[in-house]
């Protein structure tokens, strides 16, 4: 095992001859659902094997990344398949905190916009809606269709209509 320049050598140790790189992510500062985010941006270019031990400090996720077309200078395409994995993880954790902080603003305009700006209608108003009644004014025509707008055209009666593919054109026959 050897270290990457940058990075802590008891949080993150490359493996050369195995083309791979492990990461230790605390669970008491990243929750599994941001470990689980931050490895999904990273699947592309990565293979990636999570692994969950408990120690007395708390829970601990082992993140392993192998590069899926090696390349020659193995350490300078490590290094930045862990930077973005700390940066995708510090960044799922803030995402989760601010929608933990407003689950119920979030929840509260979701159910607003589904249920209608007045709230959904309950059935008496249905029961006392008069359904009779004529129609609303429609001083554009939006609401006529297309024959009672321009008019049905009739067929064309016979001899008047176009030609028919059987018919000798102008000048023949």
């Amino acid at each position: 095992m050897t270290t990457l320049d940058g990075f802590p050598p008891e949080l993150v140790s490359a493996d050369l001859a195995d083309s791979s790189v492990t990461v230790t992510v605390d669970g008491t500062l990243y929750p599994l659902d941001a470990v689980y985010g931050a490895a999904y941006v990273l699947i592309d270019r990565a293979y990636v094997l999570l692994d969950r031990t408990q120690t007395e400090a708390g829970e601990r996720y082992r993140v392993t990344l192998t590069p899926k077309k090696p390349e020659a200078d193995l350490p300078a395409q490590l290094r930045p398949l862990v930077g973005e994995l700390a940066a995708e993880l510090l960044a799922g954790a803030w995402r989760l905190k601010i929608q933990a902080e407003n689950r119920a603003l979030i929840e509260a305009v979701t159910m607003r916009s589904t249920s209608g700006a007045m709230g959904a209608p309950s059935l008496d108003d249905l029961e006392s809606f008069d359904f009779s009644s004529e129609a609303f004014e429609d001083p554009l025509g939006i609401a006529l269709s297309w024959e009672e707008k321009y008019g049905k055209k009739t067929p064309p009666a016979a001899g008047e209509g176009p030609p028919s593919k059987d018919a000798p054109k102008a000048g023949e026959g």
